[in-house]
């Protein structure tokens, strides 16, 4: 019988704040059992921009990553904000180990294609070293890992954390009975986007076809769930979308399979 194993992505508003960022990690530290953290960091990269004078281009919510930018995301993501939560959780008596997709070549990515938009050094996952993963895991160790990966050819990309998340669930699902839990600034999925208390408990994909037919289910929430229905029919065994200050508890919408 395969061993419990936690997977909890984190968005860059959660991790940047001092307030929210020590509530998160005490609540994590809480979290039973073996445990992977994916954290963003999206908002102190468009500051450190801002402040060396680099524009910050975004696409459709996803940012566009020339050499300067690089170098940015690169400095923050697997710099300052890893470093924070890593010495913050050693704080609390969690042996946490900070880590790119370039450490240990756990990650690797392709540099997205040109199509509509150029989005420079941007990664699409090609290959997961889940074996190496599942090693430090077992051993005790608590990966926390940053939305970067590399090439294989020298270069970092800056990569999704959410795909990032749910690469590594599908991945070490071979070696855990995985849950993979989004935690964002909503409750859950709502019915209605301007009640906080309108979450919608369980969708399978019989369910979020009719909520998308109805239009409940909407914008940047299709794709989010699209990818969390991947992930169950690649061997995760459930996800879960919920806030950031639910962790551990019974809340938030789970996905599930029909």
């Amino acid at each position: 019988m395969k061993q419990s194993l936690i997977i909890i992505k984190v968005g860059g508003k959660i991790v940047e704040e001092s307030v929210s960022l020590a509530s998160l990690l005490k609540d994590f530290a809480h979290t039973e059992g073996y445990k992977v953290l994916v954290h963003g960091g999206g908002r102190s990269a468009t500051k450190l921009s801002e402040k060396l004078g680099i524009e910050s281009k975004m696409v459709d919510g996803r940012r566009i990553t020339d050499k300067q930018t690089l170098d940015v995301v690169t400095m923050v993501y697997g710099g300052l904000v890893n470093k924070n939560i890593v010495a913050g959780l050693q704080a609390l008596g969690v042996n946490a180990l900070g880590l790119t997709g370039a450490d240990m070549n756990i990650i690797e990515s392709v540099k997205r294609p040109i199509k509509e938009v150029d989005y420079g050094y941007v990664g699409d996952v090609k290959h997961v070293n889940a074996q190496i993963v599942a090693s430090l895991i077992q051993q005790g160790i608590v990966p926390i890992v940053a939305p970067l990966t590399h090439d294989g050819a020298g270069s970092m990309l800056n990569t999704n954390a959410d795909t990032i998340a749910s690469e590594l669930a599908k991945s070490l699902s071979t070696y855990f009975d995985v849950t993979l839990v989004y935690c964002f600034e909503k409750n859950g999925v709502l019915s209605d986007e301007m009640d906080d208390n309108s979450v919608i408990p369980l969708i399978t994909p019989s369910l979020f076809n009719k909520y998308v037919h109805q239009g409940i289910i909407k914008g940047g929430m299709i794709p989010k769930l699209e990818n969390a229905f991947q992930a169950i029919q690649a061997g995760v065994s459930k996800v879960v979308i919920t806030n950031a200050t639910a962790i551990g508890k019974d809340a938030g919408t789970v996905v599930l399979t029909d």
